[in-house]
This record gives C-alpha cells, structure tokens and sequence, in this order.
C-alpha cells in the first residue's frame, strides 16, 4: 500500500482500484480534442483533463470505465482536500439513522392508535348501554307520574331502577379505566416529537452540506442572483451554523431561498 493510501484512510481495494486507473494517464496517450473555453467547477479548474489512450478509444467499453475511474479519484481527492468527504461520510451515516428513527415513530403511532381504538371499542358498549337504560326507565317513571303503572309494574319498575344504578356505578368504573388507558396511549408524542425533532435537525444539516456542495462545484455563472451566499476558502468550514440569519446575505435563510438556489443551478 503507498503513503497517499495510508494517509487518506481508504480500503487497500480501493487505492489499488484508483492507482490502477490512474496509471494509465502516464502511458502514452493520443491527443484528445480540446474542449470549448468554458467557466468549470474547482474540481475541473485543479485537474488535468481526461485522456485516452489509443487503447482505450479504440474500445468504448473500456474507455468509458477509465475516463469514469479518473474522474472518481479527481473527485475522491477534491472533497477530501476540502474537508467535504467527512460531511457526505456523516450524511450517508445520518440516512439510515433517519429512516430507523422514522421507523420507530410509526412503531409508538400505531401502538398508540391500537391501544385507543381498543379501549374506545371496549368503553362505547358500555357507555351506550348505561344511556339507552336510563331513557327506558325515564320513560317508565314518566308514566308512574301520570298513574299509568299497576302496583306490579312498579315494583317492578322500581327494581328495574335499583339494578341501573348498580351496573352505572361499576360501568362508570370501566369507562373511567378506559379513558385512562386513552390517556396514557398518548405519552408516545413525547418520545416521537423528540425524535421528530431530530430527524429534522439531521435533514437540515444534510440539506446544507448538499447545498454547499452545489455551491462549491457549480460551474462559475450559473449562480447569478446567488453569488452572495458562496464564503471564500476554507473559511465556509469553520463557520458553523448561522444563529440569527436575519439581514444577512451571505448565508440561505429559509426554505424560499434554497428553492431559488436549486433553480438558479437548472435542478
């Protein structure tokens, strides 16, 4: 393994992959067409452009796969010169974090939503019984008043009223358990916003190192009404997160914003 190798932290594999590719360039090369003058990107600007040999041009195959390799190690070495690898390192670490994160919310929703359901089918019974008993019997009194009842009908009646209050009592007494477990099906929206919280934290993090990103390799011109929000060298890596973004110009203050970035880009 070479020093550049054991310096980078890469895989034995892929230093081999990439010094294998770029070995190439020092073969002798047939000379390749000389693009159109045209504003680049810093990753273009700080490379030699691509060549090919005669090999290479005259198998498409292979040539595609070199010209793909050299590109790949110009661009591996530029974000790590820029201290880019360890934000896009961190935001495809910070990807399936999310998605757990995002799983677990649904996992407490659904639990939660069970446990009220549950409850509710177990209570509404209960509580409907509770409220057609006391209309009959209403309806019954009603007529005891008016001295539409025999002596038996109101004894009977009577007794009838005695086992309503009975079963409201240990019917109120379920009812009130249930609400209860309504109640306490709902502590899941403490741990979800929390979470919820950070999931959001994390996406506007990744949001912004994409966005600097663009900004750091878009070809020069193409961010007109933009050019404000770029920070000169490495100094856009130690400032760190904007506190109070209000009348400043030089950093992406809402989401209004990152739309016209994007547009102005042609995404």
């Amino acid at each position: 393994m070479n020093d550049h190798a054991l310096n980078s932290g890469d895989s034995a594999d892929l230093e081999a992959l990439f010094d294998s590719i770029s070995n190439k360039e020092s073969e002798p090369e047939a000379p390749a067409p000389a693009p159109a003058s045209a504003e680049v990107s810093p990753l273009a600007a700080s490379s030699p452009p691509v060549t090919l040999t005669a090999e290479e041009m005259n198998d498409p195959a292979r040539a595609m796969f070199s010209h793909i390799g050299q590109l790949t190690r110009k661009l591996h070495d530029t974000l790590k010169e820029l201290g880019l690898d360890k934000s896009l390192e961190k935001a495809a670490t910070d990807i399936p974090d999310a998605r757990d994160r995002l799983s677990y919310i649904a996992t407490l929703t659904e639990q939660a939503a069970d446990r009220t359901l549950n409850a509710l089918d177990f209570a509404k019974p209960i509580q409907d019984k509770i409220s057609d008993d006391a209309k009959a019997l209403g309806t019954q009194w009603d007529k005891l008043l008016a001295n539409q009842l025999s002596v038996d009908e109101f004894k009977a009646l009577v007794e009838k009223t005695r086992t309503h209050l009975n079963d409201t009592v240990t019917g109120s007494d379920q009812v009130s358990s249930k609400m209860l477990e309504i109640m306490m099906a709902q502590d899941f929206q403490d741990l979800t916003g929390q979470v919820i919280k950070k999931v959001l934290a994390m996406s506007k993090q990744m949001e912004a190192h994409l966005m600097d990103f663009l900004l750091l390799f878009s070809p020069q011109g193409t961010v007109v009404r933009h050019e404000a929000l770029t920070v000169d060298g490495d100094a856009s890596l130690l400032n760190g997160p904007v506190i109070n973004p209000e009348g400043r110009t030089d950093v992406v203050a809402n989401q209004g914003q990152v739309d016209d970035l994007l547009e102005s880009l042609g995404f």
